[in-house]
């Protein structure tokens, strides 16, 4: 029965791809099918405060757009809006394995997901998302979940390799934090014993805020160029742009105070890493050009961001021996 109260759902399109609404008293859902399951809305309602970071550039359509100049990167850059994407079997830049080459935060988030509802009752709503990937045998599996009276989203993933042979992957939640939910000042707030893996060198032109080297103790850690960084705090505008690595989770969470307080909550034995990506508007070249202003923590199995080769080299690629399944549980909550 189709309702506009209590816990509800909708189906339709955005920009001519798959669309569909988890709603409630709280909290407004959008996910789309159409393009890898990215969540471009997560809105509470009572504050009408959007938690997604949506780029200048918008959301396209990467069935109709036509590249000026396809390589490994565009794919996922070109058509690349904000919000929230699964990244899976490739975290990073374009990498190769076995013979597949893999582009960047290939493959799943640049394809479209089957959809199909799983509960609609005023109490909850829920659809599960699947997809299959294209170049290794692979199926993803997600069901995302809202309940009445509720700020919070529910996510069971599951990853399974369809092969008899063992292969590796890199899974991550590329979430990405932005206006009008981001705020220069805003706090992150993690569990006591993380430690800090800066990555090995700068990702833009225009240096980095944290030095080279480590591990250091979260959140003060050596400043590039001297003197300390607060990684707690999010950063003024103009800030250099970086990515680290948080490890060292007893439990995986984190909370982001901006216009609201944010809390994510993941199995932190299967994504053992935190990315932490800040890009704050100082590279003024591709992709950007300036016009970002954004924090990504991003829950991972495997680093760095240069791709699966790389975590299988280094040991920290997730392994999924022959027919095996991965379980992730996740919870998003609003608390305000």
């Amino acid at each position: 029965m189709r309702r506009n109260w209590a816990a509800r759902l909708r189906q339709g399109t955005i920009e001519g791809l798959a669309a569909v609404t988890l709603d409630n008293e709280r909290l407004r859902v959008t996910v789309l099918p159409g393009k890898g399951g990215d969540v471009v809305e997560f809105l509470h309602k009572p504050t009408d405060t959007d938690l997604v970071w949506l780029t200048p550039r918008g959301l396209r359509d990467p069935r109709e757009h036509l590249q000026g100049a396809p390589d490994d990167v565009a794919p996922f850059i070109d058509h690349y809006e904000g919000g929230w994407q699964d990244v899976f079997p490739n975290g990073g830049a374009p990498s190769a394995y076995r013979g597949a080459r893999l582009a960047q935060h290939g493959e799943v988030a640049g394809l479209p997901w089957e959809c199909a509802v799983v509960a609609d009752s005023p109490e909850e709503v829920a659809v599960r998302l699947s997809v299959r990937t294209r170049r290794l045998p692979y199926r993803m599996e997600k069901v995302l979940r809202l309940r009445s009276g509720t700020a919070a989203l529910e996510i069971e993933a599951r990853a399974t390799n369809e092969s008899g042979l063992p292969l590796h992957a890199m899974w991550g939640q590329h979430i990405v934090y932005g206006l009008p939910f981001l705020r220069p000042g805003g706090r992150i707030r993690l569990p006591d014993g993380v430690t800090v893996i800066p990555h090995e060198t700068p990702i833009a032109p225009g240096g980095r805020r944290v030095k080279a080297g480590g591990p250091w103790r979260w959140p003060v850690v050596p400043a590039d160029g001297g003197g300390e960084v607060d990684l707690s705090v999010v950063p003024e505008r103009g800030e250099p742009s970086d990515i680290v690595y948080l490890t060292g989770f007893d439990e995986g969470w984190y909370e982001i105070t901006g216009a609201v307080g944010f809390r994510v909550e993941w199995d932190a034995t299967l994504l053992p890493y935190l990315w932490m990506w800040q890009e704050l508007g100082a590279t003024t070249g591709y992709p950007w050009w300036g016009q970002a202003y954004t924090v990504g923590l991003e829950p991972f199995a495997g680093m760095p961001t240069d791709g699966l080769a790389a975590a299988v080299d280094n040991g920290t690629a997730m392994e999924l021996g022959p027919y095996e399944t991965k379980v992730l549980k996740m919870r998003a909550e609003v608390v305000a």
